[in-house]
Parts: C-alpha cells; sequence; structure tokens
C-alpha cells in the first residue's frame, strides 16, 4: 500500500480520536443532544458543499430519503449524542477507548443479521477479548463506588452498538454514492436529533471561541472532510485496511484526553485498551494470518 494511503488512514485515526476532545469541550457550554446537533448539521452541510461543488447525482426518489433519513439518525445522531451523554460522567480518553469495541459489536451483529457474516473462531476471541476490556475499564469505578460512571460507560457503549446495526444496514445503499449517502443521512441525523435537543435543553447560546471552534472542526473537519477522505481512500486500500484508524484513534482519544485536557490515567485504562485492540487483531485476522505464513517448515 502506498504511503500516501497509510499518511491518509493515520491522520483519520488521530483526528477520530480528537472527537472526543472537542466534545469534552463542547459539554462545558452545551448540552449532550446540542452537541450532536452541532456535528451532524456541519457535517451535512460541508457533505453538501461538495456534493453540489462536485456535481453529484442525487436521488429523487422520496422513499429512498426517508430510508436514508433513518438510518443517519441511527448512524449518527445517536451514536454522537450518546458519546456526549457518557462523556459527563467520564473522561474522553475513556470514551475513546469503549469507541474501539465497534468491529466487536458488529462481528456480533453481524453474525444475527439476516445473510450476515457468521463469526469465525477468532472473531469470536476478539469479541471477548473487546468485553474483557470495557470490564477492565469499569472495574475502578466500580470499586470506587462510582456507579454513575459505570452506567456512563454503559451508555458510551450504546454508540458502537449503533454503528454496528448501521454497517449492516448500509448494505441495502451500496448502489448509491457514499459521499451523497454520507450527506443525506446527515442531514436526516441533523432533522432528527434537533427537535430533541431544543426541547430538551433550549436554544443553544454560545459565548465562548473554543465552543465555536470545536464546533467546526468536529463538524466539518472530522465529519465531513473525514468521511469524505474515507471513502476516497477505501477503494484504494481495500476494507481490511480501511478499518486500521480504529486500532489509530483510542491512543489518539487517551493520550490527548491524558496531556491536554489534563485527565486521569489509570493503569486500568491502559489494560482495557490494551485488552480491546487484542481484540481488533484477533477479528482484523493479519497478523495471525501473517505468523502462520512465516511459521518455519518442519
Amino acid at each position: 500500500m502506498a504511503l500516501r494511503y497509510w499518511a491518509v488512514i493515520f491522520i483519520l485515526g488521530i483526528g477520530w480520536g480528537m472527537s472526543f476532545m472537542f466534545n469534552a469541550i463542547l459539554l462545558r457550554e452545551l448540552g449532550p443532544l446540542s452537541v450532536s446537533m452541532g456535528r451532524v448539521g456541519f457535517g451535512a452541510l460541508g457533505c453538501w458543499i461538495y456534493v453540489l461543488a462536485a456535481r453529484k447525482p442525487v436521488p429523487a426518489a422520496p422513499g429512498r430519503w426517508l430510508a436514508l433519513f433513518g438510518f443517519g439518525a441511527l448512524s449518527y445522531a445517536a451514536p454522537f449524542a450518546f458519546y456526549a451523554l457518557g462523556q459527563q460522567d467520564i473522561a474522553s480518553g475513556v470514551a475513546g477507548i469503549v469507541n474501539a469495541t465497534t468491529p466487536a459489536l458488529a462481528v456480533v451483529v453481524s453474525h444475527f443479521w439476516p445473510g450476515g457474516e457468521r463469526a469465525t473462531v477468532m472473531k469470536s476471541l476478539g469479541v471477548i477479548c473487546g468485553f474483557l476490556g470495557i470490564v477492565l475499564l469499569s472495574l475502578p469505578l466500580l470499586q470506587g463506588g462510582q456507579s454513575s460512571e459505570a452506567w456512563a460507560v454503559l451508555i458510551t457503549l450504546c454508540a458502537p452498538l449503533c454503528y454496528a446495526f448501521s454497517v449492516n444496514i448500509a448494505r441495502s445503499f451500496k448502489d448509491m454514492e457514499p459521499v451523497v449517502l454520507v450527506a443525506i443521512a446527515l442531514t436526516g441525523a441533523t432533522a432528527a436529533i434537533t427537535p430533541l435537543a431544543v426541547w430538551s435543553e433550549g436554544l443553544p447560546h454560545i459565548t465562548r471561541v473554543e465552543t465555536w471552534a470545536s464546533l467546526f472542526v468536529i463538524g466539518f473537519v472530522l465529519t465531513s472532510a473525514a468521511f469524505i477522505a474515507f471513502y476516497w481512500v477505501l477503494p484504494k486500500v481495500g476494507p481490511t485496511n480501511i478499518t486500521m484508524p480504529t486500532l489509530i484513534a483510542p491512543v489518539s482519544a487517551l493520550f490527548l484526553g491524558t496531556y491536554i485536557l489534563g485527565e486521569t490515567l489509570l493503569p486500568e485504562h491502559l489494560w482495557g485498551m490494551a485488552a480491546i485492540l487484542l481484540g481488533l487483531l484477533l477479528i482484523d485476522g493479519r497478523i495471525v494470518r501473517w505468523r502462520l505464513a512465516n511459521r518455519p517448515v518442519r
């Protein structure tokens, strides 16, 4: 794989890990639903600018738009809200590590999904490692009597669960231009979360420069630009290599949370991240395949 494609994958991983840091900044002034609303709203705007500038064909069937609106609510509005809800009680680095369980949950959902991919023994071991990592993350919270923070981990876990369902639903839209799909889905996500955010938290009142800057970065850069780059590099690197940002993002989130936001880093955080990353490697399978291919013949 060319070096420039590796660079894109690495930048995506770092960027998506940064989103948890920006969530923490946004939560200083906004409610969790407003954080989700801002991200999908700015993300949709950025994608539509690209779609219109590139003159991408847009589907005209109302049924297609309605289906994509529902897909967007599940794939973007709900997960972004769950992350923000959880981050009211847990550190951004912990949320980033929980996000890394997405492939493990996708294996479970796909196994039972009609026409989905059945789990192999190696992938099943990866799922077990992923859930072990969540247990390790939760242990210090439970032992310290911080039940609200333990519940926050479970709330945050709902986000990768949404992703696990959405990757299976996305197969029904495989005939569409990916960037157009994301633009319409983010529009649906905005339409779904806005009434809830305004009803629950009122109209956002932003007074800080860092809040506007965080909304700009998390919306236009880490949502619009990141997904455009993701779908550009996907056919060039293949579905296996494109999963690599999932390995990078939790490291990025933990590092930034600790050294930029001053969050506490516990040994359990590192053990939990190690277990989840091991699970990702088992699910991916490339290291096991490489080890078997290079095993000396006796």
